[in-house]
């Protein structure tokens, strides 16, 4: 009943597609779940970017790259749903822009004029109006001459644009890097970025747009930069290794099957339990979370090296046993083993259920589950399937038998000395040239194409790094604001310094309302009062009293107070939405200071900046998550320990004595793996510590096997152990081969542990003196 039901609900998740695979790049990052404004801060960094597409389309001239962007954009244009542009422009739009600015112009001011309005005299500000109402140089006017007579509003629009260098020119976003000239095309996808359904047609669909921009103008370069490219690329190595492990180990254990009984029957059985363990994965994983990612079904398909354990034993025993024992009398015999090797299987993965990585605890619970069903369809259905007259080949089995009684054993003498000194020598050795490699970087697999063209894109927009910000909190706004005025003094030392290029604050545009009242008050007296600059420019113009009247009343109109709520409903405030996080729970208010230009030597000097401003905390999202990594390495190194006495415990109240044979095994694989990885140059990172913890739950299985009661000369025992190591380092090997570097560290870990467990556990075997003495 409960296999149907897990076979009906299959069938309605994916019959009725209700089951897509996730393939979000960030799954496997950890969340800031106790602090609910640093989470907010990195949801907004990765939403203002994750539904954009920016497209560059470059050529030597400028018309050539027109030609090519309405080539590329023609296509895209008869597919929105998919994506739709969202760059164009307008005559309205410029006049929106500026309207955004209505009535709040008289305090949007640079620090240099503010300054210079503190400082120079009348006369400077006079010659600068006269130079702006008659001179012919001085650029395109925003407003009437009326409006801004100092042109304090213009400097600050000129400021504004400072921060991108991004043009707009005759209807088009431009930018050149002093040799083509580049048309910025920048789309909203209307599509799930992370959901494979939905990337297909628009990579299609952008391979289209490209060859079409090539046909018109075929020395044109076009440039693209978007997560749903990297996120396909992943979506697609991911659905290929799926198939490659899932059908490479299906097809190794079946082989394997044949081999050993020559029979179909115990192919249908295994495959019965590897088929009912994954699908039973699914259907409960599907209910525990919101959606599957993509990485935890190509983790589950190396599952099935694993869950035919069980069956494999079952198979056998039952082939090794008299016919006069029926199954279900051979599987009370056995069942004890059976749970050993399936609590110690648990625990090993339950390593990856102790990190902070959503990823991997879905991947641990996938796993998890996977085992136990397959565990439950040997224990309940395999005594009812398998009869005494259903295994008759043996010959395998004996001449494995034979073969393993030459095994060479471990003494406590002599014999031993050399083979342990050269193995401690070489694990010295190889300890020495192990390296740590915790960097979060190392595990970056995209293609070097999409990397140098993220990178380029970076360089020419100049875009913030996404990563690296300041989260400025305060109980009011208002608080939030004035610390980011405090923060950009300090910042601005550092672009003077050339140690960051500029940075990008919602204070840029939205001052505090107390800067925006000294402001008014310092144009009040310098500018407008009875003696100000406006007096004596009215004299300059030969104008009354009347004209400066009303003209200061005029300038006065345009002094509302700007509140960032009311800038952001703005088209000029859209860009910069992602900024203000605004109200957060319980925690006040928060916003965001973007940085442009970071690199790795300017980071000290950053987190420098923002010290001792009360409610500025400097996020290194790079950094905080290496650091994580190499916290939780050390501590996972801490858990394995604990648990190799946690299992030898487990172990003890069954082998007693032999507890340390069925141990030994995993702990030597253990020394071997990091020896190997070491002589090999592999940086150890979490994930190989994590496949050791893997290592041990798995690996002790054999042991067991081994140092079952009346197994020490079982060639039933040893055949299952033998057959089980290989499809394990079959599927763990092809695992290893992913272009995933967490689940290739997987994968390289256990292959190597698995194949030491294999040759070293018949070496702990019972020798016959050992036997003799366990009698006396």
């Amino acid at each position: 009943m409960v296999v149907a039901s897990v076979v009906a609900h299959n069938a309605y998740l994916w019959w009725g597609q209700r089951l897509t695979a996730d393939t979000d790049i960030l799954a496997l990052l950890p969340l800031e779940q106790r602090d609910l404004a640093l989470q907010s801060a990195f949801t907004h960094m990765v939403d203002a970017t994750q539904q954009r597409l920016i497209v560059l389309i470059g050529a030597a001239d400028e018309a050539d790259a027109r030609r090519a962007a309405d080539a590329y954009g023609e296509v895209l244009a008869r597919h929105g749903n998919l994506i739709q542009s969202a760059g164009r422009i307008t005559d309205q739009t410029g006049s929106d822009w500026l309207a955004s600015f209505e009535g709040r112009r008289l305090t949007l001011m640079t620090p240099q004029d503010e300054a210079s309005l503190r400082s120079q005299p009348q006369q400077f500000w006079t010659g600068v109006a006269l130079a702006k109402l008659y001179s012919p140089f001085t650029g395109p006017r925003l407003t009437a001459w009326q409006d801004d007579p100092f042109g304090l509003f213009a400097n600050w629009i000129q400021a504004r644009a400072q921060e991108t260098p991004v043009r707009p020119r005759e209807g088009r976003l431009f930018v050149s890097d002093g040799q083509r000239d580049y048309i910025v095309l920048p789309f909203a996808l209307q599509v799930p970025v992370f959901s494979v359904a939905g990337q297909q047609p628009v990579i299609s669909l952008l391979e289209q747009a490209r060859q079409a921009a090539y046909r018109v103008v075929p020395k044109a370069e076009v440039i693209q930069a978007g997560v749903i490219l990297h996120a396909a690329v992943a979506g697609q190595q991911a659905q290929l290794e799926i198939s490659i492990i899932s059908i490479g180990s299906l097809a190794g254990i079946v082989l394997l099957t044949w081999v050993t009984f020559r029979s179909f029957k115990p192919i249908v059985l295994i495959t019965l339990s590897i088929v009912i363990g994954f699908l039973g994965a699914l259907s409960i994983s599907s209910l525990l979370f919101n959606g599957i990612h993509i990485i935890t079904l190509v983790f589950g398909a190396s599952l099935i090296g694993v869950a035919e354990d069980y069956g494999i034993y079952f198979l056998c025993k039952r082939s090794g046993a008299n016919d006069g024992v029926d199954s279900w009398q051979l599987l009370r015999r056995i069942l004890p083993a059976l749970l050993l090797t399936l609590a110690t299987s648990v625990i090993g993965y339950m390593g990856l259920v102790l990190t902070p990585f959503p990823g991997l605890h879905q991947m641990a619970v996938f796993s998890i589950i996977g085992l136990i069903f397959a565990w439950l369809t040997v224990v309940f259905w395999f005594p009812t399937l398998v009869h005494a007259s259903t295994l008759r080949n043996q010959n395998l089995l004996n001449r494995y038998g034979r073969w393993l009684t030459r095994w060479p054993l471990f003494y406590y003498d002599r014999r031993s000395f050399l083979p342990v000194a050269s193995f401690a020598g070489l694990a010295v050795l190889g300890w020495l040239r192990l390296d740590i490699q915790d960097d979060i970087r190392s595990l970056q697999n995209s293609p070097k194409n999409l990397i140098d063209d993220q990178l380029k894109i970076n360089k020419l927009l100049d875009l913030p790094a996404p990563g690296q910000f300041y989260l400025l909190r305060g109980a009011t706004a208002e608080t939030v604001l004035q610390r980011e005025e405090i923060l950009k003094q300090r910042l601005d030392r550092l672009i003077d310094n050339r140690q960051i290029g500029g940075y990008h604050a919602i204070s840029n545009w939205v001052p505090s309302a107390r800067l925006q009242a000294a402001r008014r008050e310092l144009i009040g007296q310098s500018v407008l009062d009875e003696n100000g600059a406006l007096l004596t420019l009215a004299g300059s113009l030969g104008e009354d009293r009347g004209w400066v009247t009303a003209t200061r009343a005029r300038l006065l109109g345009a002094s509302a107070t700007i509140v960032p709520e009311d800038f952001l409903k703005t088209p000029a405030g859209e860009p910069w939405r992602y900024l203000w996080i605004g109200k957060v729970a319980n925690d006040g208010y928060a916003a965001i200071v973007a940085l442009r230009g970071v690199t790795k030597d300017s980071l000290p000097a950053l987190e420098r900046a923002g010290a001792g401003i009360e409610g500025v905390q400097w996020v290194d999202k790079v950094g905080g998550i290496t650091a994580i990594l190499a916290a939780y390495r050390r501590y996972m190194s801490w858990v394995l320990l604990f648990s190799y006495l946690a299992v030898y415990g487990l172990l003890y109240f069954r082998y007693r004595h032999d507890s340390w044979r069925v141990l030994a095994p995993t702990v030597l694989a253990t020394i071997v793996t990091l020896t190997l990885l070491g002589i090999a140059g592999q940086g150890l990172q979490l994930f190989h510590v994590l496949g050791l913890m893997l290592l041990l739950g798995i690996g002790v299985d054999y042991g067991i096997f081994f140092q079952e009661p009346n197994s020490h000369h079982d060639d039933a025992a040893w055949l299952a152990a033998g057959l089980s190591a290989l499809s394990t380092m079959l599927s763990f090997g092809l695992l290893g081969l992913s272009r995933t570097p967490p689940l290739q560290a997987f994968g390289l870990t256990m292959a190597i542990g698995i194949a030491a467990v294999t040759l070293l556990v018949p070496c702990f075997r019972k020798g016959q003196s050992d036997e003799l003495m366990s009698g006396i």
